[in-house]
């Protein structure tokens, strides 16, 4: 995946580029290619990426430290502001202080997307925090996991004959 010179896509129509990946990124440890598209659009004053990707990753379980396949699935969209000064490091003072309105991404104008990075990003942001499988090695999902509590499974039928 090469990177996108951003005033080239002023020139491409629609200002859009669109990337099919179907690679293995470099750092992300998969078993399958990453496989997806990249959309890229100029707005004139920022980027806006949409990808949708899907690979699958081998995870352990952090309870019985058992491996278990992942399938790792990334559906987003993000806007990159265009900032002249985005990448100067020139003046900044030791300390400062940064809103929380001012935690966006930024690229120079004239410099170059980098939809590798990009991609790796998002799948690392993908990966789950709680890592579990069960007893057969499977992924569990975390939300389904925490909706049933089997400690309170006796006050769950008693619920139901009260009511």
């Amino acid at each position: 995946m090469s990177a996108i010179y951003i005033p080239q896509l002023l020139k491409a129509p629609e200002k859009t580029e669109v990337i099919q990946v179907q690679e293995f990124i470099p750092g992300l440890e998969t078993l399958t290619p990453v496989r997806g598209t990249v959309v890229v659009t100029h707005r004139g004053t920022y980027l806006e990426v949409a990808g949708k990707a899907e690979t699958i990753v081998t995870l352990t379980c952090d309870r019985t430290l058992r491996q278990y396949n992942h399938r790792l699935v990334v559906d987003t969209t993000e806007l990159i502001w265009l900032d002249e000064n985005a990448n100067s490091t020139e003046n900044l003072p030791l300390e400062r202080e940064v809103k929380s309105e001012d935690l966006s991404e930024s690229l120079s104008p004239q410099g170059y997307f980098q939809v590798q990075e990009w991609l790796y990003e998002q799948l690392c942001l993908a990966l789950p925090l709680r890592q579990l499988s069960d007893e057969e090695g499977e992924a569990l999902n975390y939300q389904e996991e925490s909706q049933i509590d089997r400690r309170w499974a006796a006050l769950e039928a008693l619920k139901k004959q009260l009511s």
